[in-house]
């Protein structure tokens, strides 16, 4: 699937009238700037900008599939929004839903949003909320490695963690507290049991540590109608 995904980006360059437009078009597509994508190609930034305003010629072959390479790698570092946008089934199996807010939402607007409990309310800093992403903990815990983790936080870590198929909510916050990346909030949905330890590493962290009784398709209609009365 990925493959196929790169010669089709590599095919459009490669056929289209304007190749510099082209180029531009997906190099914005994948949220770079021309000197992220010229780093990550080894090249000057200058040069990216030649071929995208047509001063040098259509790149060779070569050049074009180096610079697909490291769009899907750049992507893929970012946790991969874009290869999920245009391939569905890339995602993981763990994440079952996932978005991003036009604008950050205040972190009480959010919590209250869900129906949330917060258990570590002197936790709830002035920060506001960029996406969300729902996770099913147990698949995440079975399957997950450091890298796939990236994968939870799209195209930014100020988002919500939202954890299903909770028991006593110690694993996620322990992985959470084991990598370097630290989420804006973490939501427990529907757990069983919320053990001591969880709420003490959620306020070692200083994020706010939520749970919610609401069905994962009821958090995603209110989350879906928070963004566009955001946007």
């Amino acid at each position: 699937m990925v493959e196929e995904f790169k010669q089709k980006i590599a095919g459009e360059i490669t056929l289209s009238p304007d190749p510099g437009k082209t180029i531009r078009k997906w190099r914005e597509e994948f949220g770079l700037s021309q000197h992220q994508l010229a780093d990550s190609m080894g090249i000057s930034h200058s040069v990216v900008s030649d071929y995208e305003s047509g001063r040098r010629k259509s790149p060779g072959v070569a050049i074009i599939k180096k610079m697909v390479e490291s769009f899907i790698k750049l992507d893929e570092e970012r946790g991969s929004p874009v290869l999920s946008k245009y391939i569905p089934e890339y995602k993981l199996d763990c994440i079952l839903a996932s978005d991003e807010f036009p604008v950050g939402v205040d972190m009480n607007t959010f919590i209250t949003s869900i129906g949330g409990k917060d258990l570590n309310p002197e936790q709830v800093p002035s920060k506001v909320v960029y996406g969300y992403t729902i996770v099913d903990s147990v698949k995440a815990i079975l399957s997950l490695s450091s890298e796939d983790y990236m994968k939870m936080y799209g195209w930014n870590i100020e988002r919500a963690l939202i954890f299903t198929n909770v028991h006593f909510g110690r694993s996620p916050m322990i992985a959470i507290r084991a990598h370097p990346l630290t989420p804006a909030v973490v939501v427990y949905q529907k757990p069983d049991a919320v053990d001591p330890l969880a709420v003490k590493l959620a306020s070692l962290e200083k994020i706010p540590l939520v749970i919610t009784d609401l069905e994962v398709p009821s958090i995603v209609e209110k989350l879906t109608a928070l963004k566009e009365v955001e946007n």
